[in-house]
């Protein structure tokens, strides 16, 4: 039977992968007076009194919110609300198995950026965390940076964030083999989420010779036709205003990041660079195969996929993160936190070719990136 098949035979059995239950029996009318009314009553008001005791008194603060609107599911494209149902599950599913997070999955059937704000502001109540996923650029960037403006919890668009803090861990030790130093250049290829966060935070970690590039090409300052993001992008990246395509711009670099495109990287690319290393996460068919890679020059490649060494997956980043920001109840995810999760995933493994990040389902990485987390939070006075 093939993946695909048994994957569905197994949610059609499911029927949905993660339950709400109660934490406690129902077995007498003493139980119905403290659970529900007329005991229930007292810890309403308590909550409306003080609203900061809904974590002491609800779930609120082990509870995640996973919104999403459906228009940048996986490697799927818009396939709408209902289409991401299944994926949000399977998030909650992680935050659940990995972190002991009860999270929610919440698909709003609006693609409208100031309509999700709202949404997401009307339900904020109940979580201690909003985990973003699945939303396309640019419009993830705005709604991202207002929410974080206008809740006092944490809120991450993981497919941002979560993807970055992971390639940062894989790069932290690919650099540490292959001894290459920080001013190395380093080619993004995909300027949308993603793309954009790998940037940033391989910038705020000290790497600044980066080149991002879309479709049309290199990203560069004073380049026509681009959106809001890029322009900024352009301020702080390309120092050189390198010129042309992918290829043009990947002759003598370093390192390539793929969140692009399936074979948009071929072996002739792979030799013009300085002996590479490649980050090729474009899922289910990455930028470049492994094999092809290693042919051409690779010294070190990662993916975005299971079957090959060196997985680039979010499961290693968000679960700790979002663990580590609730149990310091810090009211955002900063920079500094993100950095702290990268490193503390680094840590985790004596690097080697085919191991530069740890398996994500070492059970050693959450309590490892919630305690770095909690760390920095409380350090940076976010906690």
């Amino acid at each position: 039977m093939s993946k695909d098949k048994e994957a569905l035979k197994l949610h059609a059995k499911l029927r949905g992968k993660v339950v709400a239950r109660s934490k406690i029996p129902l077995r007498s009318p003493d139980d119905l007076s403290l659970l529900y009314t007329p005991g229930v009553a007292a810890v309403s008001m308590a909550v409306a009194r003080n609203k900061a005791d809904a974590y002491k008194y609800t779930m609120k603060g082990n509870t995640v919110g996973i919104v999403s609107d459906g228009s940048a599911v996986l490697g799927l494209g818009n396939i709408g609300p209902e289409g991401a149902l299944p994926v949000m599950e399977g998030k909650a599913l992680l935050f659940s198995e990995l972190a002991g997070l009860d999270a929610f999955p919440i698909c709003l059937n609006t693609q409208d950026p100031k309509e999700i704000i709202k949404n997401v502001m009307d339900i904020a109540p109940v979580f201690g965390g909003i985990n973003l996923e699945d939303i396309a650029a640019p419009q993830c960037f705005e709604i991202e940076d207002t929410l974080k403006k206008k809740l006092d919890i944490p809120v991450m668009h993981d497919d941002q964030h979560g993807t970055a803090v992971v390639v940062l861990a894989g790069m932290i030790n690919a650099f540490k083999l292959s001894k290459k130093p920080k001013n190395s250049k380093i080619v993004i290829a995909g300027a949308g989420a993603a793309g954009v966060a790998c940037a940033k935070i391989l910038l705020n970690y000290g790497m600044k010779n980066i080149v991002l590039t879309d479709r049309t090409g290199a990203i560069y300052k004073g380049r026509k036709n681009l959106n809001p993001i890029k322009k900024k992008m352009a301020l702080i990246t390309n120092h050189d205003r390198e010129q042309g395509t992918l290829a043009d711009v990947l002759n003598n670099a370093d390192v390539f990041i793929g969140v692009s495109g399936p074979g948009i990287l071929n072996s002739q690319m792979v030799k013009t660079m300085n002996n590479p290393l490649i980050f090729a996460m474009a899922n289910p068919t990455p930028e470049i195969f492994p094999a092809d890679a290693i042919k051409a020059g690779a010294k070190i490649v990662a993916t975005g996929r299971s079957d090959f060494p060196n997985q680039i997956n979010n499961v290693l980043g968000f679960p700790g993160i979002f663990r580590g920001a609730l149990d310091s109840r810090a009211s955002e995810i900063n920079e500094p936190m993100k950095l702290a999760a990268a490193e503390a995933i680094a840590k985790l493994v004596k690097p080697t070719p085919k191991t530069i990040i740890p398996s994500p389902l070492d059970r050693r990485v959450v309590p490892a990136v919630a305690k770095a987390v909690t760390k920095a939070a409380k350090k940076t006075g976010v906690a």
